[in-house]
């Protein structure tokens, strides 16, 4: 019989670990959250507090994993061991092998590749070793950042979801409004990977996976 959840793993990258997110990440977490493009492009409260990143830390991800929903992973820097991000798989079907996967990078991270580098290595960890056959991911659609990195490891564009998702927007007084916009659905199989690699090598990042 398959698996129906995730294990508690840690996959690593040539700059990055992926690991079960830990109460000592409350802070880092919490401030990361904290941020005009998480409001904008998620559904995380705001002001995030550290007693929501603890709840999400302590009760949340676990149950999401043992109900064989999900997996958040904290993505720390090998070298400083500093959160750089999370990466979520969610709404995960085992019988049809799939998940989908979105990816959160904080704001002292961006600009360095981490969500690609992060992405790419969960992807490989997903279709190597669980033995996943789709993993879907959903931008929304102004969020060009997103979807850079969907183009980059290797996720085809399958078309729009219209006026499907809620994203928001701060207004001068510092409160929060919804608008409706479009998600952009992409896919990614493992027979995307294999150019997967190779383009990112091509951009400066090289990725070997190890995962226990």
């Amino acid at each position: 019989m398959t698996s129906s959840t995730f294990p508690n793993i840690s996959i690593s990258t040539e700059r990055l670990v992926l690991r079960p997110l830990d109460e000592d990440d409350v802070p880092a977490l919490a401030a990361m959250m904290n941020d005009e493009q998480v409001g904008a492009w998620t559904d995380v409260p705001q002001p995030f507090s550290e007693a929501g990143a603890r709840t999400w830390i302590t009760e949340h991800a676990p149950a999401e994993r043992a109900a064989g929903r999900g997996l958040d992973l904290a993505v720390t820097e090998f070298l400083t061991q500093r959160l750089v991000g999370i990466v979520q798989l969610t709404r995960t079907n085992w019988h049809v092998r799939s998940t989908e996967l979105s990816y959160i990078v904080a704001p002292w991270a961006r600009g360095e590749g981490y969500a690609s580098e992060a992405a790419l290595a969960t992807a490989q960890w997903l279709f190597g070793d669980q033995k996943l056959e789709r993993i879907e991911l959903r931008t929304a659609a102004d969020n060009t950042a997103s979807q850079q990195v969907a183009q980059k490891i290797g996720c085809i564009s399958e078309g729009v979801l219209r006026n499907a998702c809620i994203a928001h927007v701060r207004a001068e007084d510092g409160t929060w409004s919804d608008v409706r916009t479009d998600f952009i659905v992409w896919s990614l199989l493992p027979e995307d990977l294999e150019g997967a690699a190779e383009h990112l090598a091509d951009t400066g990042f090289t990725t070997f996976t190890d995962w226990s």
